[in-house]
């Protein structure tokens, strides 16, 4: 699963890496759990890129409450097209979740050790996201679930799933809302992880509540 990560671009960078013209009320930050508002990037009708914010926690349009969002923090990706909660999302709205890394625990001996994964320098990298809009009485709601996938050899020690993440030359295809069927195996087979990063870092991360550079420091095994 993928259920915390981070976010610590400059907005020049966010900006510039997903075809931006604007990026509001945007602040680094370097521990993001499920339950508030994340960045998500969503394709116009007129084709340009655009910023919002979601609730992190799929409700999917039919549902009678808002409830179901913390079940839905995460799509495997093996049934998106099964499940009504990501049915059609899958088809009508894509979004790219942007991210510097996520992280992960390791059941050991001495207790759970988490786990950075992250690009070299923290590069940016974007997870594959799905989005809804949801309204009840004088309530409206659009929220996000981020789609994991079957963890590869490398990711497997720390955990058995994993975030799909989608890479720059596919941003305009999984966005492209005139491409109704999308074959997962192409991003899939895309070698996102080649240089991805696993940094055994400090328990300050367990905690949510927590919020700076320290989170991500590295600690000896």
């Amino acid at each position: 699963m993928c259920g915390r990560f981070n976010l610590i671009a400059t907005k020049p960078q966010i900006m510039e890496h997903f075809s931006l013209q604007r990026l509001p009320d945007y602040q680094p930050d370097y521990n993001i759990p499920p339950g508030q508002k994340i960045i998500a990037v969503v394709r116009l009708e007129d084709g340009s890129n655009k910023a919002v914010n979601l609730h992190w926690g799929l409700i999917p349009s039919w549902s009678k409450d808002r409830k179901i969002s913390s079940h839905l923090i995460n799509a495997r990706v093996e049934t998106l097209t099964e499940k009504p909660s990501f049915r059609k999302a899958y088809q009508q709205r894509r979004c790219l979740i942007p991210a510097t890394g996520f992280f992960e625990w390791q059941i050991t001996e001495a207790g759970k050790q988490p786990f950075h994964i992250h690009q070299p320098e923290y590069a940016l990298l974007a997870f594959a996201g799905l989005w809804e809009h949801w309204e009840c009485q004088q309530e409206t709601v659009y929220s996000c679930t981020i789609i994991t996938t079957a963890a590869n050899a490398k990711i497997a020690p720390v955990h058995d799933r994993m975030p799909v993440i989608i890479t720059p030359d596919f941003y305009n295809r999984w966005l492209d809302k005139k491409t109704t069927t999308i074959k997962m195996a192409d991003f899939l087979t895309a070698d996102a992880y080649r240089t991805i990063q696993i940094t055994p870092i400090s328990a300050r991360v367990n905690n949510p509540l927590h919020n700076d550079i320290e989170c991500l420091a590295e600690v000896g095994r």
